[in-house]
């Protein structure tokens, strides 16, 4: 997970070095687009894959595809080049988050997962801090090529490890791959993706190219409902949707993605535009933020385990949101930094309460058989609320410049409205966190890892 997370961060500080090295700069938000579009449309894939095949290999293989992508990356001498690689390695990262935490939910009982899902959790948004300053570490004093080949000890490891100590039974079962489904899903994913990183930058919103991929998501999606409803093995279940549970999970995977890119996004944008910090001073500016996402996810999870009971926590990360989404919305051009960054971390700490306990709820209540695509589905919808967040915020602010070149008053002016976007969202978070409903968690594992000698189980 720190291999996924840290590769997905690590470009951005490195990406204005790697686009005056191989040209082509009209290309270079598409290093990122093209690893996320890569990401979020293998995602639910794998979580099926690992259902159906066993998550040990599967976990393997994505680790592997990671791996060959980095090298391919690091080796890039064209921006065609490093377009092509960095999709390799998205499909391989699309597996390894969603895998990581399906793996948990097999071996840890639900009574103990949200202090496991936690520590993920407090990995994840260290490794969000530690990829950009590390990006700028590798341009400033190696290469950028050395933002890629960084991951390949650590890959290697991470498979060694997987290989040789993860046990991860599965039962044998007879079973089909929904190749159709797949499809459908991923070209819908991908379309919601592009539109989302075109809309309001190089396109408007309401030019032929955004319209369009909005009608193919609209009719991508239907052909989906209609092909899955009939299908024997549907690559998305929706019997997983009938569960109450779990519609209100994922509505707060994706509501908490969305306020977690609004800060981790906009609140550098503020400090570089309006105060003059530098890259490297905006990104410790974010350790607090981070910091307090980590500290409440490791903090709910052991309340959990402690007291079994996982709804107040959603509920209270929501309304501390709020608090902090209605403060970053007077930001102005006197707020000093020490201000800023204590309401980031106001809003780390809303977003921590809220996310993994989100998917530990999701993840208990979901059915053995769909534990894989159940968790995979839950970060989907976390990745696509982070991209659309990112892409109504960055319209709102957009809107708000003035005309001509941005001044630092004019930015002052405009990112306000970042948080006034943000701010219907919150309150959304927090309906769903009031309907999500309380289930009593398991007390022992999925598999029982002391199987009789001819149970139908595989490794």
């Amino acid at each position: 997970m720190i291999l996924s997370t840290i590769d997905g961060t690590i470009v951005a500080t490195a990406l204005p070095t790697i686009a005056a090295d191989l040209g082509n700069e009209e290309l270079r938000s598409w290093v990122i687009t093209t690893y996320l579009l890569a990401l979020i449309a293998t995602m639910p894939l794998y979580g099926k894959l690992g259902d159906l095949y066993g998550r040990k290999r599967v976990y393997i293989t994505a680790i592997s595809i990671f791996t060959v992508g980095s090298m391919l990356c690091g080796a890039a001498g064209s921006m065609e080049q490093l377009l092509v690689a960095r999709f390799i390695q998205g499909i391989g990262a699309g597996g390894i988050g969603a895998l990581a935490m399906a793996i948990v939910a097999d071996i840890v009982p639900a009574r103990q997962l949200g202090r496991w899902l936690g520590y993920q959790g407090a990995i994840f948004a260290c490794a969000s801090l530690v990829g950009p300053l590390t990006g700028g570490l590798f341009v400033d004093n190696l290469s950028w090529h050395w933002a890629f080949y960084v991951n390949l000890p650590f890959a290697a490891a991470s498979i060694f490890i997987v290989a040789t100590q993860l046990n991860v039974p599965y039962q044998r079962i007879r079973h089909s791959l929904d190749i159709l489904g797949a499809v459908l899903l991923t070209s819908a994913l991908a379309c919601v993706v592009l539109a989302a990183s075109i809309g309001g930058r190089t396109n408007d919103w309401g030019s032929p190219a955004v319209l369009g991929l909005g009608a193919a998501v609209v009719v991508l999606a239907a052909l989906f409902v209609v092909h899955e409803r009939g299908a024997p093995e549907p690559i998305l279940p929706f019997r997983l949707m009938r569960q109450k549970v779990v519609r209100y999970a994922a509505g707060l995977n994706a509501t908490s993605g969305a306020v977690f890119a609004s800060g981790i996004y906009f609140i550098p944008v503020f400090v570089q535009q309006v105060q003059g910090l530098s890259a490297t001073e905006s990104g410790f500016l974010l350790v607090p933020f981070m910091f307090t996402t980590a500290f409440t996810t490791l903090l709910a999870g052991r309340a959990v385990e402690r007291t079994g009971r996982y709804r107040a926590w959603p509920i209270l990360g929501s309304v501390i949101a709020i608090g902090a989404v209605v403060v970053l919305t007077t930001l102005g051009l006197d707020t000093p930094a020490w201000l800023i960054a204590v309401y980031g971390a106001f809003l780390g700490a809303g977003v921590g309460f809220v996310m993994q306990t989100s998917l530990l709820a999701l993840q208990n209540g979901a059915e053995q058989r769909d534990t894989g695509v159940a968790t995979s589905s839950a970060l989907l919808s976390r990745m696509l609320g982070s991209t659309l967040g990112v892409a109504v915020c960055s319209a709102a602010l957009q809107s708000q410049l003035p005309e001509g070149p941005a001044t630092v008053v004019g930015y002052a002016d405009a990112l306000p409205a970042v948080y006034y976007a943000a701010l219907p969202v919150t309150f959304v978070m927090l309906v769903l966190a009031l309907r999500l409903p309380q289930v009593r968690l398991r007390e022992d594992a999925r598999f029982d890892f002391d199987p009789p000698g001819d149970a139908p189980v595989a490794h």
